[in-house]
């Protein structure tokens, strides 16, 4: 850490501070970034910072901030749109004590559309593939305009967006999908001119499509229709902003921002591996976290880093079995720890071991089944023993089932809690006969390091790498973990009463809640208004009348 520096004259600082928008950091007195934020005007953003009378109004987060400040750097940007996603990318990589948005590695959005397809869509993704052959536009920092632009370009071109793989027959015949173009009178090869029309749109050559929704929305005011006029005027924001051309900050422009201090995966695993007494960097770690806000659903998260970076496609989310209904995080973990480890187990065995080897199922993983050490005919070796030999082959070169080129053991396994959480871990990787892969317990509230057989936790400093390295999967795993609890609290408010009553499928379900809005209103209505709705006979609304009265209190 660098010697403790003097405050700067801000008040003479500020006067060099340009009236344009962009990213400023402020540093404390060791010159660590401490506070990242974007500003349309950053002198005037600045100097609020700085003015006493500011200052005894602000609240107490605002003033222990500036007390905090020793110095501040800033960085122009061309817009705010281009200050948002520069202002996104340095919290991520220097990760300030007071930011709070911004510090989970969820990215900016971009639209993919891999052109070697034969119908190509454009979908929406977080992560850029190298070398995948597809073409990537943004990221784009508006999601809400963005996917607006989609549904115009949908109409506007005749292209796929969303989904997955070759259009159905629903979507080739139907011309609600693709107005006003139906994909079914369309060959790939014209349909390959809509999508390259498109592309050219989403790299900013969007003038002579934007010129006449203007002309539209003048039309619409001067016959008074002020509503389509709104509507067109909201329409060209949201594309004004898709389609501008912007600069986009990745990390390889790290060197052009001059900003030390950045995560380094390479030197923090290094640092981590040397803290934790591994063999090496831990190139593959594990991390699981359990969300039980409520009893009815209570869920876990894994999810993988490879060298010190997400490896989406590996995440995995699982819903507890064990709990029925009560709360207890050690159990849960012990729950999640062993079907992973079971799975991977018998994957491997499966692939790698001897012919005559007893192998573990799909099935039997799934359903949790525990064994000391996987029992072989011809071979004492155990889980992890057969596990380092396959990798020793991997490495030499000797050809392997595809299944088992990059085995599945992590270097390094996390769990989110202390060492209640850790031994309910370790106590399930005995079992396994795992006990010789790392695993070290995070605990969130002062970041302790708990660690299988010390009573004392290891406490890192707060500007350690190897601190931020844990934080970030640590913070990945929990926001994978509450995202599935999200998802399914949202799946259970969609599910109604109309589920309960004979004769009542989804579709005509939602056909009877677009009609009336909700149940209860549904419940005062006749049978004979209820028979009105397409798809619901007079039979149908007889029995549907009969079932709400029944059920009256729910």
């Amino acid at each position: 850490m660098s010697a403790p520096r003097e405050k700067v004259d801000f008040k003479k600082k500020l006067g060099d501070v340009p009236h344009k928008p962009g990213v400023y950091l402020h540093r404390d007195r060791f010159g660590r970034v401490i506070y990242v934020g974007k500003a349309r005007d950053l002198r005037k953003r600045l100097s609020h910072y700085f003015t006493p009378s500011r200052l005894m109004r602000a609240d107490p987060k605002v003033r222990a901030l500036t007390e905090a400040i020793y110095d501040f750097d800033w960085h122009i940007v061309g817009s705010e749109p281009e200050a948002l996603l520069l202002e996104g990318k340095l919290i991520k990589e220097y990760r300030p004590r007071y930011n709070v948005s911004f510090r989970d590695d969820k990215r900016f959005l971009m639209v993919k559309v891999d052109v070697r397809e034969e119908w190509p869509r454009f979908r929406l993704t977080r992560v850029k593939t190298p070398d995948d052959g597809a073409r990537y536009f943004g990221p784009f920092a508006h999601s809400g305009a963005l996917r607006q632009t989609l549904t115009f370009m949908r109409k506007r071109f005749g292209v796929l967006t969303f989904g997955r793989g070759s259009p159905s027959e629903r979507e080739r015949k139907s011309s609600t999908y693709q107005v006003p173009m139906k994909l079914a009178e369309t060959t790939p090869e014209q349909y390959a001119e809509r999508v390259a029309k498109a592309c050219e749109f989403f790299e900013g050559q969007s003038k002579e499509l934007l010129a006449p929704l203007e002309d539209e929305m003048r039309k619409a005011a001067v016959a008074l229709d002020f509503e389509r006029a709104a509507e067109i005027r909201n329409m060209l924001n949201d594309l004004r902003k898709t389609t501008k051309p912007m600069t986009r900050y990745t990390t390889t422009m790290r060197h052009r921002l001059k900003l030390p201090g950045a995560l380094d995966p390479a030197t923090d695993l290094a640092e981590l591996g040397e803290m934790l007494g591994l063999a090496g960097p831990p190139r593959r770690m594990e991390c699981f976290d359990i969300s039980n806000i409520s009893t009815t659903h209570v869920v876990a998260s894994m999810v993988c880093f490879i060298d010190g970076r997400p490896a989406n496609h590996l995440y995995r989310r699982y819903r507890i079995r064990s709990l029925e209904g009560r709360q207890d995080d050690f159990a849960g973990m012990a729950e999640v720890v062993r079907r992973r480890y079971v799975r991977v187990l018998g994957e491997i065995a499966e692939s790698g071991a001897p012919n005559d080897e007893r192998r573990m199922t799909n099935d039997e993983a799934e359903s949790g089944v525990v064994r000391e050490q996987i029992d072989y005919s011809f071979s004492q070796e155990g889980n992890a023993d057969m596990a380092r030999r396959i990798t020793k082959l991997a490495g030499s070169g000797t050809h392997l089932p595809s299944a088992i080129r990059n085995p599945n053991l992590p270097d390094l396994i996390i769990v989110d809690g202390g060492k209640g959480q850790l031994s309910s871990a370790c106590a399930e990787l005995q079992r396994l006969g795992l006990h010789e892969v790392p695993i070290i317990g995070l605990a969130k509230e002062f970041e302790e390091i708990y660690r299988p057989g010390k009573s004392q936790p290891t406490i890192l400093h707060r500007d350690s790498g190897a601190l931020k390295l844990l934080q970030r999967i640590r913070d990945e795993a929990h926001r994978w973990a509450n995202g599935y609890h999200q998802l399914l609290m949202k799946r259970r408010i969609s599910e109604s009463i109309l589920d309960d009553c004979t004769g009542v499928s989804e579709a005509r379900k939602q056909a009877l809640l677009r009609k009336f809005g909700s149940v209860a209103r549904l419940r005062k209505a006749s049978p004979e208004t209820i028979a009105k709705v397409p798809g619901i006979g007079a039979k149908l609304a007889g029995t549907i009348a009969q079932f709400l009265q029944e059920r009256g209190g729910a």
